[in-house]
Order: structure tokens, then sequence, then C-alpha cells
């Protein structure tokens, strides 16, 4: 029997603690493009990609792909600028990284964010040739909740879904592991109550928690 095996990490709240980057950009990039977007708002489209968001914000301001892609490309910039001046790597992120790739594991990255802020985090762990696939919104055309994104990156490390591991701390991005027919560990990062991941397999308060060993079990030994 194959016993190859991927963990899938999502980006943002996993790798990188972003919660509040992106928070600020979203309202930078509304004080220079006149928008507002509300904590409410927030909070429920995370895990989204930006283009998603802007549409069923904003419709009157996303007028064409490229309106929206203005909008999105001024956000991701605030972003990848508060990221440059403090690096919010997650607790524990390098270490889970390194032992997961020492276990044997094939590594991925399925993210809803745009390959810039993807590559820049990868660099900023120091940990970018550990991955063997890296997903990001330019590969998909769907955001979380649909499964699109972690089903290419199953393909891409030539592995059946059932054999890969989600970790994720949104419940968009739970629900689209689930949908993908993948096992999944719910983080409780910045934003997040253990309550709101309880549709995941393992809720863990930090990576600290998460062990090779613990992977394996969800995959059944």
């Amino acid at each position: 029997m194959d016993d190859r095996a991927g963990v899938i990490f999502d980006m943002d709240g996993v790798l990188i603690d972003s919660y509040a980057a992106h928070y600020a950009s979203w309202q930078a990039a509304g004080r220079e493009l006149g928008f507002a977007m509300t904590h409410e708002q927030f909070v429920a489209s995370f895990g989204r990609t930006s283009r998603e968001n802007i549409a069923e914000f904003w419709p009157d301001l996303a007028t064409s792909d490229a309106a929206i892609a203005r909008i999105d490309d001024r956000k991701e910039s605030h972003f990848r600028a508060i990221l440059e001046r403090q690096f919010p790597a997650m607790d524990g992120a390098v270490e889970l990284i390194d032992a997961l790739a020492a276990a044997g594991f094939a590594l991925a990255v399925g993210s809803s964010g745009p390959p810039e802020n993807v590559a820049l985090t990868l660099d900023g762990l120091g940990r970018r040739q550990r991955f063997a696939a890296v997903i990001t919104a330019r590969d998909v055309t769907r955001g979380k909740p649909d499964p699109q994104v972690f089903l290419l990156a199953a393909e891409r490390l030539g592995l059946p879904p059932r054999r890969c591991v989600v970790i994720e701390d949104a419940p968009a991005g739970i629900a689209a592991a689930k949908a993908a027919g993948m096992k999944c560990i719910g983080l409780a990062s910045t934003g997040r109550t253990p309550p709101e991941l309880a549709a995941a397999d393992l809720v863990v308060n930090s990576l600290r928690d998460i062990s090779a060993e613990k992977v394996r079990m969800l995959l059944g030994g």
C-alpha cells in the first residue's frame, strides 16, 4: 500500500499571524479609494480572495475586472509593506515545517492570497525549499470554502485527497478541506476561537501542539 502523505498549510493565520496586517491594509486601501470595510465584514470574509470580497462588498466600485484588480493591487501592496516592516511569523511554524519534512511528509501551501504574498511569507520563514507545491490566488478561480485550492495542491503533490491533512485557521478553510475529502487541523489563531473551528478533525491552540505522530493518527496510522 502507498503510505505517502502530505500536509497542506494555509498561509494567513497559520504560517503568519497576519490578521492585524490584513485589516490594516483594507483600511489603508479604503482611505485611498473611497470605501470602508467594517470589522464584521473582515471577520466574515477572512480566507476568501480579495477579488471576491471587493465584488461582494463594493459592487459600485467593482465595475469591471480592471477596477477590481486596481483595488486588489492597492490592498495587497499595503499588506506587503506592513509585513516587510515587521514579519509576524506564527510561533512554531518553522519547527513544524522542519519536523514534518524530516518525517517524510510532502508539504504544500494552499492559500487564497496572491503569489507575491506567499513568496514573501515563505522567504520570511526561510523555508521556501521545503514546499513541493505552492497554490495561490493566481492558480484558482474559486476561493474557500470551495475545495479547489486544496484539490489542486494534492494533485501537484501527486497524492489522493484522502492522504492529505490541511492546517487551517478559518471556518471557510476547514469547510474547503472537508469538501476536498481531507482531514483538517483547526488552529485557533488571532481572531479565532476553538468553537468556531469545531468542524475540524482536531483543534489546537498552537502549531506546537501538532506533531508528525498526530498527523499520522488523523490519516489512520
